[in-house]
Order: structure tokens, then sequence, then C-alpha cells
């Protein structure tokens, strides 16, 4: 798992615990994700480039930086949707994609139902955004999707990933970096992350 970076910290993990429990309500479900993509967000970022500008302070012109080149980010719907504020607050420059995808309940194969980005994608770096990393099939799919209309600098962020997840992004794509906030223990038979937090879409949008 060469390419898997667990982002914890004391926070995350008193967040963590928040999302498990079943008892959280949808409003504190939000605000602990919320606070936990802030984190994801500062990690990921360590990789992006940047190049120096001037810039002209009340006293003097001194060095800066800008971060270079564009960031687009593409959550994955209807999930993903709930990391995306803490990343535009981060990046408010950003451009957002998305990327719709439905799992067959029987064959737990992703199915396609929505696209639609911006042009720059063989030039920016694409964050892809998607809370729960369980088969793996989803997020390889989206980045096959995104691979073929020409991205080529990829970043997958989430809050929770399971080993068979993270093990299908390192055989399909191995060059992705993958990001979480806990590598739980498993997928069960019907293919949920255990120990998990539910299904991440309906605890944020109160659709249980």
């Amino acid at each position: 798992m060469k390419n898997l970076t667990i982002v914890q910290n004391p926070l995350i993990l008193r967040d963590i615990t928040y999302l498990r429990n079943h008892e959280t309500r949808e409003y504190q479900f939000r605000a602990a994700l919320k606070r936990i993509a802030y984190s994801l967000c500062i990690e990921i970022s360590k990789s992006f480039k940047t190049e120096v500008i001037d810039v002209e302070t009340p006293l003097e012109i001194t060095e800066g930086h800008r971060i270079k080149p564009e960031i687009i980010l593409v959550p994955v719907l209807r999930a993903g949707l709930s990391l995306v504020d803490a990343f535009i607050e981060m990046i408010p420059y950003a451009k957002v994609g998305h990327i719709g995808l439905q799992r067959n309940e029987e064959t737990l194969e992703p199915v396609e139902y929505y696209y639609k980005t911006p042009k720059e994608l063989s030039t920016s770096k694409v964050i892809v955004l998607d809370p729960m990393l369980a088969t793996g099939g989803s997020a390889s799919a989206a980045f096959s999707f995104l691979k073929q209309r020409g991205a080529n600098d990829l970043v997958f962020a989430s809050l929770i990933a399971a080993p068979e997840g993270v093990e299908k992004m390192s055989k399909d794509h191995p060059e992705i970096p993958v990001y979480t906030a806990s590598l739980d223990r498993q997928l069960n038979d019907v293919g949920y992350i255990v120990p998990g937090l539910g299904d991440a879409g309906d605890r944020t949008f109160g659709t249980l």
C-alpha cells in the first residue's frame, strides 16, 4: 500500500469517533466531516507545486508563492459533495467537476449516470473526493474516466478506507496517491466497510 497516506491527529481521531457513533445527528455529522476534510486538504496540499512571485507589502517588495498548476475538485456523487465545501474554502479558486456513479447492489459494480468536468484536466491537479473507499470499484472507475479525458495528475481523498479498496486502487492505478483518515478492518458480506460509519451520503443529507 505504498500509495496510501493515513492522515491522523487527535482532532481527527475525535471526529472519526463522532462519525462512527450512530446517535450523531446530521448537523453534527456534517460538522465533524468538514473538520476532517480540512486536515485532508492540508495534507494533500503538501504535494502542490508553487512558483515564486513578487508581492508588495506595506513596507517593501518581497518573495511570495503561488500554487501552480490549477486545482480541479471532482466529487463522486452524491456523497463526495460533502467534502467539497471544506476544500473550496482552502482552495477558493479551484474548479469543480462531477462524476455520478451508483453501485449496483447485486454486482457491487459502479454504473455511470453523470459526468461533467472543466476542460483543463490535462494541465491541472485533479483531486477526486469520495468519503468511502470500500470495494474500490467506484473510485477506480472514476479515475479511469478522468484518465480517458486527459487527466494525468490525480489524487484521491476519502474519510474511511477498506483494505480491499486500497488494494484495488494500488492494482488499477498504482501511481495515484490515496489519502484517508482511517483504514478500517474489512468489508462485510454486502460490501460495506466495517466498523465504518454507515452510508456517508445518507448520514450527511439525512436520507436514512
